[in-house]
């Protein structure tokens, strides 16, 4: 991980840039890694602010010597985002649609702008950008057209390079110029352009050089190996400049404007997902389902079925569009109009009988389609295609799915031939491979899965690189179809292209960048692919063992599974995205690579194998990384390969805790339980802090408590019913868990629950606690969130021996905090490793998740009558990550009349103490307007808002004025509603 010293660039660009400028060890190793299995320590990182900030950095660098990598989303998977260079970020800044022509269907943008979010701006149009990649939520513009991105749908719409119509560029001597569409004699462009000796020189090799091309390059669409140089073959037409930098990688120039073609955005589509008993025949098909004109087949095969079935987020969707257990399923997409939608799907029936495939079939026959008309399971099935590659990753064995022959494309017609022998190639060498992607365009992602820190595997490797390889030259395919070069296929371009035509590449990248400036090693004079040194897990990569607090006996590795848990991550970055489910709050806020889910898990991963120094688990820097974590557990249900950063976290603040100790605000926080009781008792003495003039200031001072915030009404009115049960005797019994928050502070919501509760008929039991001390149960949430394990074992143990009685019989425990419940539910099972934890987890529900179930089995007998006309719903974190909303919406639809809509917000920014710490209410306040507080804004005032999250109700009151209710205080009206309704109607009849 070592890196030469470049004090003079570093001081220079702090000094010329506005923009970040990092050289420290944690910064850079986070840049060390995209989503291949290389890593190479960058020298340094800059993150400029503009494009003319990005070119004078460029040029700082050219004037010390010091070469350049360009890096958007830092997802490619083959190495081309890494470097012994100074790292360009532009996906932070550098993100503007400059020109839209609606009428034309162009548009003009900066590179960093992520395919998504350039959607979203072209949507309002009727526009899209339709190459339509697998990693569109975080993949930029700029990444695309270095890699010649192609996307599901190319066999339509084509590769970037069919979509790119120019791109102005800062060449390597620091000229500028703009590549784009030229005649054949070079009319077009001005002799004092600087682009003029370059072009002459390259139309003068594709001339010389045409021959070579034609003989040598793959004829399949999907070829993006080497340069384009068949863009400089003699065409009377012309020539398209711009079409050399796409695919290059940013070897050649480094693009500050791109041109884009623009096509209208898809109307209505069907899907027919085709089943079929084999593999090798869902793959001879797929040149037959091709004729019949969809837009994409994509295959998902039984593996990448098999993975997704045990994450959560994927299971509905797998139910409502799988049918038995298929071997392979094709994904035939058809967007026409609707009456042609119809017809080609009764085809593709008609054609599937044809090939001999039924549902009353067996063995390799067995098969049919099911037929996909509901845009929301489209768009569901989709996410499960395109989380593919993570889905895979899935795997908690020390061996991986590995890429490196991952996109090969070969002619339709010899894909199951092609398909069939690589298993054998693997089978041979000891593995499998997992399949899925394009099977329209013959270019399927195949993945071996192998554990590259065996030098065996390596070998394997290697073996299996260079007959797969051997094979599509064979098929005259091409052996990098979608993903580029980098390190992984670089080597390999005199297998596929000759040596000669070699030689052309180097010839070009000279011409173009005598001195090596961009992204040198990738494409040219590139490493072995498998060169250990430069392997995220090298020969020498180690972890010492490691002191840890928390259950991980999932996962392998130092720490009890630990280190497999942090290892996990596989750089693919769907913690990036900007918009959709939770993760990673933070990182939409700052946009920083340090403040999302996969730059934590590296942060974390070079910590524990010695790479950021001594000590560097309880490092300054570490919780530096990790301050902005709210612990959403948003990663825990939508990262695809489960990385848990809450619960890493609390590894991390333990370490942390046990190594320096904590702050006094930490300990406020964390003790919170144990005063709590004292502290009612003289509430007005501690609310002073917010009526007092300078006292708010004093607490941020002494005790990092922001005097900008508010803090929570303390009350002598707690509740007080320990011990006490409520409801009728032969009522079904149900336990009531007061936490902490509700019990202290809105104890009105307590009462809520029992008259809802005891209206419904159930005997509601609130244990006192089991070891006769008078101070109230607590899950240890507040002890957890300042690394104090032990303390928040000892107050989850009480839990557990209170419990027990009611849990062996059954009996639910109801809560009302989400994040209080859904610690009996995580965290508990992980500090009590065992039987008792995972019962009383198999029990804990939030109170709206046991009258959803109740109703759904019939049980629930609640009389509820109006209490409004609309509710506005804003879903805790916690809620979101155990899938709980669904339970939440169905309770609160209980009410007559009462129309629920749910916000579409991350975390609302408060995150237990999160938002009341000086240093982070930026942040937080930051997170609550990215959606939630304009939405409650919005809201009219006879509106109900709705938060069952005592942080979320405390962030809508400050930054929206509103008051916003539990569920439970919504059911309580209904509940009262009901009542008095009766009454007037027992009246009335009386009359």
């Amino acid at each position: 991980m070592a890196a030469r010293l470049t004090p003079g660039l570093e001081r220079r660009l702090k000094s010329e840039i506005t923009g970040d400028v990092w050289f420290d060890r944690f910064n850079r190793g986070r840049y060390a890694t995209d989503a291949s299995f290389y890593q190479i320590m960058p020298l340094g990182v800059v993150v400029p602010r503009t494009v003319e900030e990005a070119e004078r950095a460029i040029a700082l660098a050219r004037s010390e010597g010091v070469p350049v990598t360009a890096r958007g989303g830092g997802t490619s998977q083959c190495g081309q985002t890494i470097n012994d260079a100074l790292v360009v970020d532009g996906s932070k800044y550098l993100n503007r649609i400059l020109e839209l022509d609606v009428a034309e269907r162009r548009c003009v943008v900066e590179p960093g702008i992520v395919l998504d979010d350039l959607n979203r701006q072209l949507r309002q149009h009727g526009l899209w950008f339709p190459v339509d990649v697998s990693t569109a939520s975080r993949a930029t513009i700029g990444g695309m057209a270095g890699n010649n991105s192609c996307g599901g749908r190319s066999l339509r719409y084509g590769t970037m390079r069919d979509n790119v119509i120019a791109i102005d560029a800062m060449m390597a001597d620091g000229a500028k110029a703009h590549f784009g569409r030229v005649d054949h004699n070079l009319s077009g462009l001005s002799t004092d352009s600087p682009l003029m000796p370059l072009a002459r020189d390259l139309l003068d090799i594709g001339a010389r050089e045409a021959g070579e091309i034609a003989a040598r390059f793959p004829s399949v669409q999907r070829r993006v190996g080497g340069y384009n140089i068949d863009a400089l073959v003699p065409d009377p037409a012309g020539y398209n400049l711009a079409h050399l930098l796409v695919g290059s990688e940013g070897t050649l120039a480094y693009s500050t404007r791109i041109k884009l073609k623009l096509w209208p955005v898809i109307g209505k589509k069907v899907i027919g997902a085709c089943h079929f008993g084999s593999f090798y025949q869902a793959m001879d098909a797929a040149q037959h389902l091709v004729k019949l004109g969809p837009i994409a087949v994509e295959l998902v095969d039984e593996t990448l079925l098999s993975l997704a079935s045990e994450i959560p987020m994927f299971q509905p969707t797998l139910r409502q569009f799988v049918r038995g257990t298929p071997a392979a399923v094709l994904l035939v997409e058809f967007a026409e109009d609707e009456d042609e939608n119809e017809r080609r799907l009764k085809l593709l029936e008609q054609t599937m009988g044809d090939l001999g495939f039924g549902w009353d079939k067996s063995g390799e026959r067995w098969g049919g389609v099911v037929n996909v008309r509901d845009p929301g399971l489209q768009a569901a099935i989709a996410d499960v295609r395109t989380s593919g590659l993570n889905i895979m990753m899935s795997m908690k064995q020390a061996g991986k799915p590995v890429s490196f022959v991952e996109d090969c494309a070969v002619p339709l017609p010899h894909l199951a031939d092609y398909t069939a022998r690589l298993t054998q190639v693997f089978e041979k060498h000891g593995t499998k491979g997992t399949w899925y992607a394009h099977a329209s365009e013959g270019c399927l992602h195949v993945r071996p899965v192998l554990n590259l820190r065996q030098e065996q595997d390596v070998k394997a490797m290697r073996a299996i690189a260079e007959e797969a390889f051997h094979m599509v030259r064979e098929y005259k395919g091409s052996h990098s179809g979608e993903h580029g070069d980098g390190i992984v296929r670089s080597e390999f371009h005199e297998t596929m292209f000759g040596p000669h035509l070699v030689k052309v590449f180097e010839e070009v990248k000279d011409r173009f960048d005598p001195n090596g400036l961009y992204n040198p090693g990738k494409i040219v004079r590139a490493p072995k692919f498998d060169d250990r040194s430069l392997f995220r897990y090298a020969p020498d990569y180690k972890v010492a063992p490691i002191k840890t607090a928390m259950d991980w006996s999932g996962y392998s590795g130092e720490g009890g599974g630990l280190q497999g848990a942090i290892e996990m991550c596989n750089n693919n970055g769907a913690c990036r995205k900007a918009v959709g489910g939770v993760m990673c709050p933070s990182y939409r806020v700052t946009r920083n690579e340090r403040d999302v889910t996969r730059g934590r898990a590296n942060t974390l991963r070079l910590a524990i194998s010695g790479r950021l120094g001594p000590d560097a688990l309880a490092s300054d820097e570490m919780m530096e990384t990790l301050k902005l974590c709210v612990s959403c557990k948003g990663c825990r249900r939508e990262c695809p390969t489960g990385v848990d950063m809450a619960k890493m976290k609390i590894e991390a603040l333990a370490a942390r805790a046990r190594a320096k100790g904590i702050t006094l605000h930490q300990r406020l926080v964390a003790y919170l339980p144990h005063y709590a009781a004292l502290a009612s008792k003289v509430p007005w003495l501690l609310n002073l802090r917010d009526r007092l003039p300078g006292a708010a200031a004093m607490s941020e001072k002494v005790a990092q408590f922001s005097a900008r915030r508010s803090l929570p009404k303390w009350r002598a009115d707690g509740f007080c019913g320990d011990g006490a049960t409520f409801g009728p005797e032969d009522g079904r019994e149900v336990v009531l868990f007061a936490d902490t928050f509700n019990r202290w502070f809105e104890s009105e919501n307590i009462k809520a629950a029992l008259t809802v509760l005891t209206a419904a008929g159930y005997r509601v039991h609130m244990p006192a606690p089991s070891d006769g001390k008078s101070r109230a149960l607590c899950c240890g949430r507040t002890f957890l969130s300042a690394g104090l394990v032990d303390q928040a074992k000892a107050e989850a143990r009480r839990v557990l021996d209170t419990y027990a009685p009611f849990v062996a019989r059954g009996v639910p425990v109801v809560g009302l905090e989400p994040s209080c419940l859904f610690a009996f539910r995580d965290e508990l099972p992980s500090m009590f490793p065992g039987e008792s934890a995972q019962r009383l987890s198999a029990h804990a529900l939030l109170i709206e998740e046991f009258l959803a179930r109740e109703h759904e089995a019939g049980r629930l007998e609640l009389d509820l009558g109006p209490v409004g006309d609309k509710a506005l719903l804003h879903g805790h974190c916690h809620q979101k990550s155990f899938g709980a909303m669904g339970a939440v919406e169905k309770t609160l639809r209980l009410v007559p009349g009462l129309a629920v809509e749910t916000i579409e917000s991350s975390c609302c920014g408060m995150a237990g103490a999160f938002g009341y710490h000086s240093e982070t209410i930026d942040t937080s306040i930051a997170m609550a307007e990215l959606s939630l507080l304009p939405a409650v804004r919005k809201a009219d005032a006879g509106t109900l808002v709705v938060a069952d999250g005592t942080s979320c109700r405390h962030q809508i009151h400050d930054g929206a004025q509103r008051d916003a209710v539990h569920v439970v205080q919504v059911l309580a009206r209904s509940v009262v509603s009901a009542r008095q309704s009766g009454t007037v109607r027992d009246l009335e009849a009386a009359e």
